[in-house]
């Protein structure tokens, strides 16, 4: 257990930040699954564009790696464009 002042609040600020980072790496999982569960191509593509922001902010704040997120992006632009 932390004994210094400043290392309490380290381990409450990491704990808040990990909390808010699962919430949002989540959310875009859920968004993804969303995604690849449409069948209509025109309502994919909307989501197409959200999803692909939500993967971009996640990589820009090192939540996800940014190939996983280019790797992510990159298969859901290849369903939509599978869908008729």
């Amino acid at each position: 257990m932390a004994h210094h002042k400043s290392a309490l609040k380290r381990i409450r600020q990491n704990q808040a930040k990990r909390l808010h980072n699962r919430y949002y790496a989540k959310t875009t999982r859920n968004a993804i699954r969303k995604l690849r569960a449409t069948t209509n191509r025109e309502e994919a593509e909307k989501l197409l564009v959200e999803v692909s922001s939500m993967l971009d902010k996640l990589a820009k704040k090192n939540i996800i790696h940014k190939n996983k997120a280019a790797n992510n992006k990159s298969s859901l632009a290849k369903y939509v464009n599978s869908l008729s």
